[in-house]
């Protein structure tokens, strides 16, 4: 087996997680990894985060749907630092309203304002960010997740994935191939990713 870490998907079932050495559950608790492991993505297994089989009941699809947000560019210039977003990507972590509200905020237009607060703040936002959809214009990334999981289960939402092969090439423009998110839901429109179906449907772990 191969020192790398990946995961691969099966046809209309789980994701397969080979060489995994660290996984945190959606209470933030340590998961014991083993070599091989199979991760629900269909959204109903009974033993959550992990495959019980229950796909083949639910009628699971690897692909299938509408993306929920179009693949594109859109760029927000500020005079120190600009910000890009992808809205195919997005997850709707709300990490960036978390962190930086003043910045980062729906109810303004635009709904970023790079000035509205130090680059600083900006770049910890997209450092934050478990999609890549938001990233800064025209500079390095900042260095990704550094205490963060290989994998990490958002309560009610993806899996957080940061550097490890994905089970298939990027699917957006300008996404990122060290860290991502993966539907567990089985609503994507964007399958294998997440595009942030499991808000919008209310999907919850139980």
């Amino acid at each position: 087996m191969s020192d790398t870490p990946a995961i691969e998907e099966r046809e209309n079932g789980p994701l397969v997680v080979k060489g995994l050495s660290s996984m945190k559950n959606t209470d933030g608790s340590e998961v014991e990894t083993k070599p091989i492991m199979a991760l629900c993505r269909c959204g109903a297994s009974k033993s959550k985060p992990f495959c019980d089989g229950s796909h083949k009941e639910a009628g699971f699809e690897s692909r299938g749907g509408t993306p929920a947000g179009r693949d594109r560019i859109i760029t927000y210039e500020g005079s120190e630092v600009s910000v890009t977003y992808n809205p195919l990507l997005c997850s709707h972590a709300a990490e960036c309203g978390r962190l930086a509200s003043h910045i980062f905020n729906p109810a303004q237009k635009p709904w970023v304002q790079p000035d509205k607060g130090a680059a600083e703040e900006v770049r910890a936002v997209i450092e934050a960010c478990p999609s890549g959809a938001l990233a800064l214009a025209d500079e390095m990334p900042p260095h990704l997740f550094a205490d963060r999981a290989q994998i990490e289960v958002e309560k009610n939402g993806p899996y957080w994935v940061k550097d490890v092969v994905s089970p298939v090439p990027p699917q957006g423009e300008g996404q990122s191939e060290r860290k991502y998110v993966l539907c567990r839901c089985g609503l994507s429109g964007n399958k294998p990713y997440c595009d942030g179906s499991h808000r919008d449907a209310k999907w919850r772990d139980d």
